[in-house]
């Protein structure tokens, strides 16, 4: 009965860490903007500290929005 519900508060636990670590992952992905018109990288805001990504050199994960 004991180590049911030991077990039963770990898997909470370590669900809810493994949802806060993806959850921060995602909201660190930058959003890169690309002309709907022609299609090409138009900007890329960074929101991570320390990413340098820009059109030249774009993260191979990212948010993909379209502007005019």
């Amino acid at each position: 009965m004991m180590i049911e519900k030991i077990f039963i508060i770990f898997s909470v636990v370590t669900i809810c860490m493994m949802f806060a670590m993806a959850f921060s992952k995602a909201m660190a992905l930058p959003d890169v903007y690309f002309s709907y018109s022609s299609g090409d990288c138009v900007k890329v805001e960074n929101f991570a500290e320390g990413d340098n990504y820009s059109c030249e050199k774009l993260p191979n994960r990212y948010y993909h929005v379209y502007v005019e």
